[in-house]
């Protein structure tokens, strides 16, 4: 099966989640490109500069220092970056001068013949020609159970409401947002750990469940669960409140 990821250059977990996902990846499955966007981790295209203003007025300093320091140790440990990790691999990195959806974008991705699309971070709504560009669809992972904690951060919001438990789910894209037919789901006590440790181990559980759905999908015989609508909830970029209400119950974030 030849596949298609489409990421975008996460400076903090992205680099070590893809290393093991590729450790992890089958021989007769090969990745035959990874499409990078800008980094936008808050699920929306901004500057550096308004994302680094808009850290420091929600979350407060000490997250804000403690994320700078670890953006700019990434940027000099040029062995475990993207591009290097790419490299290593022999997975050819595509850069878009368009929208993934633009008419460019499309036509150059059909180039690389891929039987399957996997979005791991990726930070655009996809639209038809491109959930249907692959003849095996286009599935994504998102750190939660869906339909549950649709939306951004959801390691921070399952924090935040003491949830006892989360999960990973591994779904197909439609045009909706987190809202396409479940393919697989790992459910995970949260325990005592922080939010970096919950994201940490979310990420690696959800690249074991991306491995899963692909022997599924490879398979031909995939039973999808319904991640029903009139059972989500949603949640977007977090408030001043809400990070302090994460702190009154004690929560960590790292």
């Amino acid at each position: 099966m030849r596949i298609l990821i489409i990421t975008q250059d996460e400076p903090f977990y992205l680099s070590k989640s893809l290393e093991y996902f590729i450790s992890l990846l089958p021989n007769r499955f090969k990745i035959v490109g990874c499409v990078v966007s800008s980094v936008s981790p808050f699920g929306k295209q901004q500057h550096f500069f308004q994302k680094a203003i808009q850290t420091l007025n929600v979350f407060g300093l000490k997250f804000f220092v403690y994320y700078t320091i670890k953006f700019f140790f990434s940027s000099f440990n040029k062995a475990q970056s993207l591009d290097s990790i790419l490299i290593r691999n022999n997975i050819p990195k595509i850069i878009l001068e368009e929208s993934i959806n633009h008419k460019k974008s499309i036509e150059l991705l059909k180039g690389y013949q891929s039987d399957l699309l996997i979005s791991i971070l990726g930070n655009q709504i996809f639209k038809n020609d491109i959930i249907h560009l692959a003849p095996k669809g286009c599935i994504n992972l998102h750190t939660s159970l869906l339909p549950k904690y649709r939306g951004l951060m959801p390691t921070f919001w399952v924090m935040k409401n003491d949830e006892s438990h989360t999960g990973v789910s591994v779904f197909y894209v439609n045009e909706g947002i987190d809202s396409g037919p479940i393919i697989i789901q790992k459910r995970l006590e949260i325990g005592n750990r922080t939010q970096e440790d919950l994201i940490k181990y979310t990420k690696m559980i959800g690249m074991e469940a991306i491995v899963e759905a692909l022997e599924i999908i490879d398979s031909g015989d995939v039973q999808t669960l319904k991640n029903n609508d009139s059972e989500m909830t949603y949640y977007s970029f977090p408030k001043k409140e809400d990070v302090a209400i994460f702190k009154t119950r004690n929560k960590r974030f790292f």
